[in-house]
């Protein structure tokens, strides 16, 4: 591929020593091979065409080019490398605007032939982009990405230039934590943490090399198990990160389980999990370790004076809400939206849901409701698991888990075994890309 050039007056073109030749008409199929020394009027009025450099050149030698016609941004003119360098890079140049006129002068090995007068052209130098495998591929227009929903690497084997690409764009989310078990009230699991750059005024381009970088996709946690009678509660399990280069986010928090401290308290994470039954204090604590933009936020609170609920997981894109004081448990947090053009057509089949725009990841998982009527809490958009409870008293229910490569949160579950807290979804590592 090559870019094309736009505008960009300089100054005229007049060197009263050069070898002129007659006006070449391109055919738009046979090329020229220049000599150094001479000047080249080049028609292309009926047809693009192509100019080759010299096979061999030495220090100092001279070519000039001219649109003979004004035509070079009807059809354009490449100027093709023959085995040199074209101003430090091994790449062939076109040239699209107008009245273009350049002067070549060969340098060195390094450099090859420079520019050293330009009138009417901006970047000769052609564009090239990033070339790579791995994961399950998508193409949409011009860009492409890689989607990994489980471990694998990402084989970058050329890197582009900045007229082409030579950076990348990611979706990073960890695993989710699991859900808390307790008599009545266990929290619900935090959401992986959420790191992305697309698009973003104020988060550059990740920049990539030509080598194998080993993608982590982070599992959910498990949810906390159920017990043969009501005690002990158990806390669920934090989720595992995802790592792509320098960028990981971390697992989710682990929901809370019951009432006596500190197996009530939900865990940090990426966000940080519901506290369960009788936990007073805030849930677990986001963004941690910290990163900007913020990968989570915290969990909600159970509520203090021991009544049977659960504070939901926090999400990405919001903080879990605390149990309310009917013993309704606490929904999970909102995840975070990223656009559909990330994906490409493809968008419906990852993350979940939510308010427009976008596909939603990281939901937290909703808090344990033990005692009717009140509703256990939903899962956040992004995949959280809703929280299990008694419908009617002693008709228990699980946490509901998390959905898979969301990095959702699980829903805190009751006691009695096999009764216990939702699993965490697993989470997810998408790269992108201007290939073309």
């Amino acid at each position: 591929m090559t870019t094309k050039i736009t505008e960009k007056n300089i100054s005229s073109l007049a060197n009263a020593g050069v070898n002129w030749q007659s006006v070449i008409t391109a055919d738009g199929s046979t090329g020229t091979t220049g000599v150094a020394g001479r000047g080249y009027f080049i028609n292309t009025t009926s047809a693009a065409h192509t100019f080759t450099l010299p096979a061999t050149a030495t220090f100092a030698d001279t070519i000039l080019i001219k649109d003979y016609a004004g035509t070079f941004g009807t059809n354009a003119l490449t100027i093709a490398r023959n085995g040199h360098n074209i101003q430090g890079a091994a790449n062939n140049s076109e040239i699209g605007t107008n009245r273009a006129s350049v002067t070549l002068v060969y340098v060195d090995v390094t450099r090859g032939w420079e520019f050293v007068t330009e009138s009417n052209v901006a970047d000769l130098q052609a564009a090239s982009f990033i070339t790579a495998t791995g994961g399950t591929v998508l193409t949409d227009g011009d860009f492409k990405t890689h989607v990994f929903t489980g471990d694998g690497s990402f084989v970058v084997s050329s890197v582009g230039n900045p007229v082409g690409s030579t950076s990348v764009e990611y979706l990073v989310v960890a695993g989710g934590g699991g859900g808390g078990m307790s008599n009545g009230g266990g929290g619900g699991g935090g959401a992986g943490g959420y790191r992305q750059n697309f698009p973003s005024p104020t988060i550059a381009g990740l920049p990539v090399t030509a080598q194998s970088y080993p993608i982590t996709v982070g599992g959910g946690g498990p949810g906390g198990a159920g017990s043969p009678s009501c005690s002990p509660s158990n806390i669920g399990t934090n989720g595992a990160p995802s790592v792509f280069s320098t960028i990981t986010s971390t697992g989710g928090g682990a929901g809370g389980g019951a009432n006596q401290a500190p197996t009530n308290a939900g865990l940090s994470g990426g966000s940080g999990g519901g506290n369960g039954r009788g936990g007073s204090g805030a849930g677990g604590t986001g963004n941690t370790p910290p990163v900007s933009p913020s990968q989570g936020n915290p969990g909600g609170a159970g509520i203090p004076d021991a009544s049977n609920t659960g504070g939901g997981g926090g999400g990405a894109g919001a903080a879990g809400t605390a149990a309310g004081p009917g013993n309704g448990g606490g929904p999970g947090g909102i995840g975070s939206p990223i656009a559909t053009t990330f994906f490409g057509p493809t968008a419906p089949s990852y993350g979940t849901p939510g308010p427009a725009p976008g596909r939603y990841f990281a939901g937290g998982g909703g808090g344990n409701e033990e005692v009717g009527p009140n509703p256990s809490g939903a899962g956040g958009a992004g995949g959280g698991g809703s929280g299990g409870g008694f419908p009617s008293f002693g008709a228990q229910s699980n946490g509901n888990p998390a959905t898979i490569n969301t990095g959702g949160g699980g829903g805190g579950g009751d006691a009695i075994a096999p009764i216990g807290g939702g699993t965490g979804g697993s989470g997810i590592v998408v790269i992108r890309y201007k290939f073309q």
